[in-house]
């Protein structure tokens, strides 16, 4: 099916769109943009700069997709932004192009991101990501698949957060944290695992009783970091995917692991 513009769009030169694409009054792709197959811009949304999106995704009013880096150390060039299929970009989302000439933003597939949340430049998204209302991440942050991050987190730069995460609202995330668990707080600490996450997303009794483990030896049974990881390496279930994605997780955290709460 051909695409169906409105008359008051702005569609530069240069800009490609997909089969099936609507694009809604007062809304703006810029020349070096791609839209795939069936997206929708609804009225006043933009898709600037170097920025590829995939098949049937969905921008609200006022999203901006490939805006100019905030970062001051930008030199010029065109970095720019990549994003997977299926995603949801409600009102006021923005997501903000790389820094460096040839880099690129990135954001997987199959991602809900609410009324005013923000990317910045050099993130690396998943995929089945939600993040609420207010939701923000700076530059160079890593947030894996699968996790929830609630209205008004915060995550600093160069953090990453792991799969089956969930931050709480209003948390301030200034350390990586690991999978499958919960944190809250400012600065963020460990609460407990994502045990209702898991159970929706089908994990079975036995991968729960797994991740409990993990959870009670970093943060239940006063080992320091490294014992902790220790016992991991050396446990029975060592070589499952849950251990293995938390030990994994680990060795390559730069900005260390969140601390546990008290009395959690």
């Amino acid at each position: 099916m051909a695409a169906r513009i409105h008359p008051s769009a702005v569609i530069e030169s240069g800009a490609k769109l997909g089969a099936d694409v609507e694009i809604g009054a007062f809304a703006y792709v810029g020349a070096a943009a791609v839209v795939g197959d069936g997206c929708r811009l609804h009225h006043h949304a933009a898709i600037d700069g170097n920025t590829v999106l995939g098949r049937e995704c969905e921008l609200f009013p006022f999203a901006c997709l490939g805006g100019k880096t905030q970062d001051l150390k930008y030199k010029g060039g065109t970095p720019g932004v990549r994003i997977g299929d299926r995603n949801v970009f409600r009102e006021y989302v923005t997501v903000h192009a790389a820094t460096n000439d040839g880099e690129f933003t990135t954001v997987g597939s199959d991602n809900t991101l609410l009324a005013y949340t923000h990317i910045a430049h050099d993130c690396v998204v998943g995929n089945h990501v939600i993040m609420s209302n207010y939701a923000g991440l700076a530059g160079h942050v890593t947030v894996d698949d699968h996790v929830l991050i609630a209205a008004y987190g915060g995550v600093h730069q160069f953090c990453r957060v792991g799969a089956h995460a969930m931050v709480g609202g209003c948390a301030k995330v200034v350390q990586d944290v690991p999978p499958y668990l919960i944190v809250d707080g400012e600065p963020a600490t460990v609460r407990t695992f994502n045990k209702v996450g898991l159970e929706r997303r089908g994990f079975t009794p036995e991968q729960l009783d797994r991740v409990k483990q993990i959870y009670r030896m970093l943060y239940r049974e006063g080992l320091n970091r490294s014992q902790a990881l220790e016992k991991m390496a050396a446990h029975r279930d060592a070589g499952t995917a849950e251990f293995q994605l938390v030990l994994d997780f680990a060795q390559r955290s730069q900005r260390g692991l969140a601390p546990g709460a008290a009395g959690a």
